[in-house]
């Protein structure tokens, strides 16, 4: 027979022990008896039996549950990226034997949000949380931390020596280098850029990537040519209709700040009549699922997403479990993939 709404006191009852010996044997600890836990144990799973939650929290038990917070105000469900992000945190939590709780976070000002986000971390229903899409300096996720809770943060500086945040980077400055030095190889003196969220640690490492990448080659920085995105494919679309109703001559290569935006900026490039790679190259970064399936076949700045998310969330389950760890940065590399869109001149 079973009993979902079976309590403690009933199965010490059924097994002849105590209610305290019960509470050890769900909370694992060391000193009861084999042959008592076994009896134990068979009465919990004869009557379906599972601990109130609050009862493991005041016990001092994990839930074994990380947060996941992805900051975004737009679609989420139709962008691959970002569910590629969410899957992969999920599968390595899964991994560790760790549960997710995911939750959207539109608007990280809205006072109801904040609160709810607070509480799921003041009750105790998380471990510690990860927040992706977070911009340079996010209060919520600074007030965590001051709480003392385990953070990881994708895409945001380790500027403070707090040992509870960890934060997930990467290296855009080389990638800018390389994608510079490719088109500067193919005989480019003239190059654009679209940015990313200016308000996001990556929207600004890139430009400035960019900026030294061209003072590396001796290129000038034409400002008609720096053109303002996000990461979303329609900021590409918009910066290349901005540029082409700008009275001035063309750049003939143009780098993206991701490749959602050069698929944006292509797009708006052959409604003008302007085929790439043959009147401006394009390149993009992260490597995006859909790149190399493109039209032309993005040429990009290839970045391992799901590697980084595998290192962030072992760390921060790591932290969580033992309570130091010297990881409070991860910094990963990335690499030119030369597809399509890209020619020489």
């Amino acid at each position: 027979m079973k009993n979902p709404k079976i309590k403690s006191e009933e199965i010490a009852r059924i097994a002849g022990v105590s209610r305290s010996t019960v509470s050890r044997v769900i909370n694992n600890y060391s000193n009861v008896p084999a042959e008592t836990r076994d009896k134990v144990m068979k009465v919990i799973q004869d009557y379906n039996y599972f601990p109130v939650m609050s009862a493991q929290v005041l016990a001092g038990k994990r839930m074994r549950t990380i947060g996941l917070f992805l900051i975004e105000p737009g679609n989420v469900s139709s962008d691959s990226l970002t569910n590629m992000l969410l899957v992969s945190v999920i599968e390595n939590a899964s991994e560790h034997g760790y549960y997710i709780l995911a939750n959207i976070i539109r608007d990280t000002k809205n006072k109801d949000t904040i609160r709810s986000v607070k509480e799921i971390f003041m009750q105790k229903r998380i471990d510690g949380g990860i927040f992706i899409g977070a911009a340079i300096n996010e209060p919520l996720i600074e007030e965590l931390i001051a709480e003392g809770f385990v953070v990881g943060v994708v895409d945001q500086n380790q500027e403070y020596p707090q040992s509870n945040r960890i934060v997930a980077n990467f290296n855009n400055d080389s990638g800018m280098k390389q994608a510079l030095a490719y088109l500067v190889d193919l005989g480019h003196t003239k190059i654009g850029v679209i940015n990313g969220d200016m308000n996001r640690l990556s929207g600004q490492t890139k430009y400035e990537g960019f900026k030294k990448a061209m003072h590396l080659h001796n290129l000038p920085v034409k400002p008609d040519w720096v053109l303002p995105g996000d990461f979303h494919d329609r900021s590409g679309y918009d910066a290349i209709q901005t540029l082409l109703h700008i009275p001035t001559d063309l750049p003939t290569a143009i780098i993206a700040a991701n490749d959602s935006v050069a698929f944006g900026a292509i797009r708006a490039l052959k409604e003008h009549g302007l085929q790439v790679p043959e009147d401006i190259s394009v390149i993009g970064f992260d490597d995006h699922v859909l790149s190399d399936m493109h039209h032309p076949a993005l040429t990009t700045i290839r970045v391992d997403f799901n590697d980084m998310l595998k290192h962030l969330t072992t760390d921060v389950i790591a932290k969580i479990e033992l309570g130091t760890t010297n990881i409070k940065e991860i910094t990963m590399d990335c690499s030119l993939v030369v597809r399509d869109s890209c020619k020489r001149i």
